[in-house]
């Protein structure tokens, strides 16, 4: 069910079809160790990410991606390594460390939300209070950090 005329159905932009698949890589004829790969169903933020983890790859030299069209949820990225590497190698080590990375991350947050439950945190900030959520770290339940004067640092 779409809200709009020209808006598509929401399902449908991260929904694979039967027998769709997700990566099309097809290799360039004219520029050597290059290919565009065709990802189906993702957005800026898994193609900038991955942009992102092939630049940081040496034998990597270009890696660029747009979106063809907004109301479409396909990417294209383009990829060229040198004679150490090829696109689909580069391509896979990049996923291989983004993966990894997420993995990381996801440890890091669940063992500071634990340590944060049982009030294991690092510094005083860190302890329960009766004040609640504090967003800035602070320690003041307001969320704002007050300077030596009674002010408030956050405003400009």
């Amino acid at each position: 069910m779409s809200s709009g005329i020209n808006q598509p159905n929401r399902i449908d932009s991260w929904v694979l079809e039967d027998g769709e698949k997700l990566l099309t890589i097809t290799e360039d004829p004219k520029i050597p160790n290059a290919a565009t790969v065709l990802l189906k169903k993702q957005d800026h933020t898994m193609a900038n990410m991955i942009r992102g983890q092939l630049l940081l790859d040496p034998s990597v030299l270009f890696a660029g991606y747009k979106v063809p069209h907004p109301l479409e949820t396909d990417v294209i990225i383009k990829i060229q390594t040198d004679e150490r590497s090829n696109p689909a190698d580069a391509l896979k080590r990049a996923c291989t460390l983004l993966i990894q990375q997420t993995l990381e991350v996801k440890k890091q947050f669940m063992e500071q939300a634990r340590n944060a439950e049982m009030g294991l945190g690092l510094g005083a900030e860190a302890q329960p209070t009766n004040m609640g959520y504090d967003p800035y770290g602070d320690g003041l339940a307001s969320g704002a950090a007050r300077t030596a004067d009674g002010g408030d640092a956050y405003d400009f």
